[in-house]
């Protein structure tokens, strides 16, 4: 197809046009987020965000699913047809509607094992997401493929201003947690709209299962590898929800919330690029040793000094933003932006390991990174909720060095190379934090202690990278330099 044609010479232009567009996308949507957060926070009690916490993990494992890998695996076609998009579809659908029986059959059994009969009618209404979200995976992976990010920002954006508008006057009116979940089946139907609007694409009712068939193989791996993701995510949330009162998950949900918002700011930026840019040069394993290494050095770029301020500014925000009920969410916040520094990263070399058709690496690394995970977290659980998220964040960070070793292996990717990349970038956002917290301990208002914190520490990072001449920082700005004088020509 000519319009995915994206030779050589202009990849380096379209990777940066995507990233632009990811990034203004991924910052949009966290800071409405943010904000929608906030309202919602402050209307909603930490035990009401327990309630549907405790069914994220249902939500997102039938997402899972429903999907099966297969729009991970159009991407990676090289000379794709109408027929692999409908043969998708159709599939998808299909197993989104056979999914959402059988959740809707087992939606006693999930209140019992929660100790919260609300979550019968609840869970019912909550799965009708990952319906709606089926109709549009197709779609989607044609706007990837296509690096059309600015499209698929405006659809975000769309869908999260209007499902949140929603969210915030159900609260407001007293509907509790249903005002969250009615959020989660909007966000699916904006977004499936906006997809199919601006790729104009439409499914027919001759169905051939044969792509499907033929893509299986690669999609089976990195389907098993969703799923295990997301059990890993998810699985502090099932531990305590299990465990502990309403009230501490929600309080573990507003934690992560916040760590998510903040590191998926990166980690959707390069996700929405990596894969379509690194499978365009799996011929040339040089090159793509350079674009590796690049975009890990443009994730740390962004990741580190965003997830260590959030750390040292964690009970300024909280308490400013959503108030005291949800003080106990700060040391937890905390402890997640740690790791969650780490994660952006993760999503490199995931895209790497697809891009080379490597799914069953990308498999296996999962799978034994959540037996250790739930073994260490598990051994933990006497010690408290504090000590088990612990326990996870340091999983999470010294797993980064397995997929190291597999990397090297798979591109000759060094581990030197690899800290040569990432280093610098952790040294100087540490020290840009610890600066700034120590400068600024004298503060007592809260207001302007948040306000200094933020732009001493920005200032600190970006004034240093400046001084010892950081390429990254330097193609960012002339980037935006460009832009600016098309933009005026």
């Amino acid at each position: 197809m000519k319009s995915e044609g994206i030779d050589n010479q202009n990849l380096k232009e379209k990777t940066a046009q995507g990233l632009f567009w990811a990034f203004l996308s991924s910052g949009g949507i966290q800071l409405l987020n943010l904000i929608i957060g906030i309202f919602l926070a402050r209307l909603l009690s930490p035990g009401e965000y327990g309630i549907v916490g405790m069914l994220a993990i249902f939500t997102l494992l039938a997402n899972n699913l429903q999907e099966s890998g297969f729009g991970v695996a159009l991407v990676n076609i090289k000379d794709i047809k109408h027929n692999d998009y409908n043969s998708v579809f159709w599939f998808n659908v299909g197993m989104s509607l056979l999914l959402y029986m059988i959740l809707f059959l087992c939606a006693p059994l999930i209140a019992a094992f929660f100790h919260q009969p609300c979550l019968v009618s609840l869970s019912r209404f909550v799965f009708l997401a990952f319906v709606i979200a089926s109709l549009g995976i197709s779609p989607n992976a044609m706007l990837v493929r296509e690096l059309k990010m600015k499209e698929k920002a405006i659809t975000s954006l769309s869908a999260l201003v209007v499902s949140g508008t929603v969210a915030v006057v159900m609260a407001m009116k007293g509907f509790s947690y249903w005002s969250l979940a009615t959020q989660q089946i909007l966000y699916n139907v904006v977004i499936v709209i906006g997809r199919y609007h601006y790729t104009r694409w439409c499914p027919t009712l001759k169905v051939d299962f044969t792509p499907v068939k033929q893509m299986f193989s690669f999609s089976y791996k990195v389907l098993v590898t969703a799923v295990l993701t997301t059990i890993n995510n998810n699985m502090l949330t099932v531990i305590f929800g299990r465990l502990f009162p309403a009230q501490a998950v929600g309080n573990f949900t507003q934690a992560n919330k916040w760590n998510t918002m903040a590191n998926q700011l990166v980690t959707n930026t390069v996700a929405q690029v990596a894969q379509p840019v690194l499978t365009r040069i799996t011929d040339d394993q040089e090159r793509q040793r350079r674009v590796f290494g690049k975009m890990l050095r443009f994730t740390a770029f962004l990741a580190f000094p965003t997830m260590f301020g959030l750390a040292i500014v964690a009970p300024q925000v909280i308490l400013l933003a959503i108030g005291e009920k949800w003080i106990d969410s700060i040391p937890l916040l905390q402890i997640l932006c740690i790791s969650g520094a780490f994660i952006p990263l993760y999503t490199v070399y995931q895209n790497l390991f697809l891009s080379q058709g490597k799914s069953d690496t990308y498999m296996w690394l999962t799978i034994s990174q959540i037996a250790v995970m739930l073994i260490a977290v598990l051994a933990c659980h006497k010690m408290g909720i504090t000590a088990m998220v612990i326990a996870f964040a340091c999983i999470n960070i010294l797993w980064l060095l397995a997929w190291q070793l597999f990397a090297y292996r798979l591109i000759g990717y060094r581990f030197v190379s690899m800290l040569r990349d990432l280093l610098p970038f952790i040294v100087i956002a540490l020290a840009a934090m610890a600066v700034t917290y120590l400068v600024t301990l004298s503060i007592s208002n809260m207001y302007f202690l948040l306000v200094a914190r933020i732009l001493l520490a920005a200032a600190l990072y970006v004034i240093t990278m400046k001084l010892l001449r950081a390429r990254i920082l330097e193609e960012c700005i002339e980037f935006i330099r460009s832009k600016k004088s098309r933009h005026h020509q």
